[in-house]
């Protein structure tokens, strides 16, 4: 595959696309760890959620 004289730029935006990738994802499931131990640590604490079934106020 013969990309010409611009191949390094070609390579060089290639890797920081997938690099810019990479990070995003590592950031979402880093992120989906946190909500996860910060909901574990409501729920430990007492504190529900209003979709866990309770009725809701002014709602006949």
């Amino acid at each position: 595959m013969d990309l010409g004289k611009h191949a390094l730029f070609i390579w060089v935006s290639y890797a920081a696309v997938f690099g810019v990738i990479a990070a995003m994802l590592c950031w979402l499931v880093a992120d989906a760890r946190r909500q996860r131990a910060a909901l574990a640590d409501l729920e430990k604490r007492g504190v529900r959620r209003r979709s866990a079934g309770q009725p809701r106020e002014g709602k006949a």
